[in-house]
């Protein structure tokens, strides 16, 4: 089966890639190789990370790709194999995936949006940012430690208490 994805060279992609275990820590606990992953494929295969928060069972990612270049989807596929190269097997395999050879790790597919101007730019930023929040594991964005967000923070970009004590804080298109 043949996916249609936006394929804009150059372009600004936020991304969703989940494990195939949602109730899995995997990420956040093998965070070191998932790093060495990305990095590993950046010094091959350039990209721009905008914004990134890696949680326990999914990622959020926003990448400017280079001029020319549209190819995120070789990106993900290396940093996904690159990761669990790192990983001890034994997780659940279905049938399909036995047959191919594959491990059961990530979920095959991953959820692309083409970013359309700065605000959707915006947008997609503080999404990432304030994910952890969303999702309980913290209650100010600036303390969930795998996270671009200290980044933005160190530049000025953003203060230690955006969206600091709830999702009220945000408006209501964000939250």
């Amino acid at each position: 089966m043949h996916y249609r994805r936006a394929s804009a060279a150059g372009g600004i992609y936020f991304f969703t890639v989940n494990l195939a275990d949602r109730s899995s820590q995997l990420l956040i606990e093998k965070i070191s190789a998932l790093r060495e992953s990305v990095r590993l494929v950046k010094s091959r295969h350039p990209l721009e990370i905008d914004a990134w928060v890696v949680l326990p069972d999914h990622l959020h990612a926003v990448w400017t790709l280079p001029p020319g270049d549209a190819d995120y989807s070789l990106r993900w596929a290396l940093i996904k194999a690159g990761f669990s190269r790192c990983v001890e097997s034994g997780e659940p395999i279905g049938a399909s995936r036995a047959k191919k050879g594959e491990r059961g790790i990530w979920q095959r597919r991953f959820w692309e949006h083409q970013i359309r101007d700065d605000k959707d730019f915006a947008r997609h930023i503080d999404y990432v940012h304030i994910n952890p929040v969303k999702h309980g594991y913290i209650q100010r964005a600036a303390d969930w430690p795998h996270s671009t967000i200290h980044r933005y923070i160190r530049k000025g970009l953003m203060s230690r208490d955006w969206a600091g004590s709830s999702l009220e804080d945000l408006p209501a298109g964000e939250r």
